[in-house]
C-alpha cells in the first residue's frame, strides 16, 4: 500500500455482528479490503466499550488481512505489547491521549510494525506536524469516535487536504486513513481531498452485499 495509489478500504468490524466475527471476516476478503480495521475502546477515552487483545488475537488466527487496530483508550503505551503480541499489523493511537507520542511511534516501529496516529474531530490537525515524520498512517475522525452509524463532520475532510500538502513538501510516506460516517454519496469528497484509505462500518455490514459494497468504495474515483 503506497500514498496516491488507492483507493484503499478497512472496513469496521464494530459495525459487524459479533457473533459472526468469521463471517465478517471472510465477507471483507471477499471484497477484495486491504485491510481489516479493529476500534478498541476503554470507556474512558471514549464513552464506548468495545474488545481487547483476546479478540484481536482471534481475528489474527482467521484472517489473512492485516488489522488495522485503533486505539481509542488512555494511555496507550502501556498497552502496546499486548495489541502487538495479539497480532496487530498497523498500530495507531490517539495524539490526544498520548503524551510520549515519538516514543509510543518508535516503539511499534522497533516490533516491525505499521505505527499510525490518530486526532478526533475539534483538535486541531496542526498538532501532528512533528510527529509526520515518525508515522507510517494517519487516521483523520470524521465523527466524534465512541459509536458507530454516526454522520460524518464535514470540516474534517480539511484536515485530509493538510495532511495531503504536508506530506508532499516534506516527501513523508504516510498513508492518509479517514474514518467516521463514510458512505458512497461522501466517499469521492473524502477521496478527492488526498485520503488513500476509507474506513467503512455501517455502509458496509449494513449493506444487502457487505463484499459489493467494499468493492463499489474501492472503485469510488
Amino acid at each position: 500500500m503506497k500514498p496516491g495509489r488507492g483507493p484503499y478500504c478497512s472496513p469496521s468490524i464494530i459495525a459487524a455482528d459479533f457473533t459472526r466475527l468469521d463471517r465478517a471476516v471472510a465477507l471483507a476478503a471477499r471484497g477484495r479490503a486491504d485491510l481489516l480495521h479493529v476500534d478498541v475502546m476503554d470507556g474512558r477515552f471514549v464513552p464506548n466499550i468495545t474488545l481487547g487483545p483476546p479478540v484481536v488475537a482471534a481475528l489474527k488466527r482467521i484472517s489473512r488481512l492485516p488489522l488495522d487496530v485503533h486505539l481509542m483508550i488512555v494511555e496507550p503505551q502501556r498497552h502496546l505489547a499486548a495489541f502487538l503480541d495479539a497480532g496487530a499489523d498497523w498500530l495507531t493511537v490517539h495524539v490526544e491521549a498520548c503524551p510520549h507520542l515519538h516514543s509510543t511511534l518508535a516503539a511499534i516501529r522497533s516490533a516491525g510494525r505499521k505505527a499510525g496516529v490518530s486526532l478526533n474531530p475539534l483538535t486541531p490537525v496542526e498538532m501532528l506536524g512533528p510527529a509526520l515524520p515518525f508515522a507510517d498512517l494517519v487516521l483523520v475522525m470524521g465523527v466524534n469516535p465512541g459509536f458507530s452509524g454516526q454522520k460524518l463532520i464535514p470540516e474534517t475532510i480539511a484536515k485530509v487536504e493538510w495532511l495531503r500538502d504536508r506530506r508532499e513538501k516534506g516527501k513523508f510516506g504516510y498513508l492518509i486513513e479517514f474514518d467516521g460516517g463514510v458512505n458512497p454519496a461522501n466517499a469521492p469528497a473524502v477521496l478527492s481531498a488526498g485520503c488513500d484509505v476509507l474506513v467503512a462500518g455501517s455502509a458496509v455490514y449494513e449493506a444487502a452485499d457487505p463484499a459489493r459494497a467494499i468493492r463499489a468504495l474501492k472503485a469510488t474515483r
